[in-house]
């Protein structure tokens, strides 16, 4: 009678046991193709060089047209006050 409780007992705990170990690999296993999948989706969003620097190129240019306005805006205010 003793031996039988105890192979039941023993025999939950290790059908408990194998249960939560199988579900617990499952899990891990679909966090895992769910990692993969994200950097595959990340990796599709990177920038290539030639954008940046395309990018850069056109902010550059951008900026010497402001800096060229800017020079004959003072040097439109400095003639202005050479005249006073």
């Amino acid at each position: 009678m003793e031996i039988m409780l105890w192979n039941t007992v023993l025999s939950l705990l290790i059908g408990l046991l194998s249960w939560i170990l199988k579900d617990k690999s499952s899990e891990l296993n679909r966090v895992t193709i769910l990692i993969n999948r994200t950097r595959e989706e990340v990796a599709k969003e990177y920038v290539t060089k030639v954008e940046v620097h395309a990018d850069i190129n056109r902010v550059m240019t951008r900026l010497e047209v402001l800096d060229a306005k800017l020079d004959r805006l003072i040097e439109g205010y400095h003639s202005d006050r050479s005249q006073k």
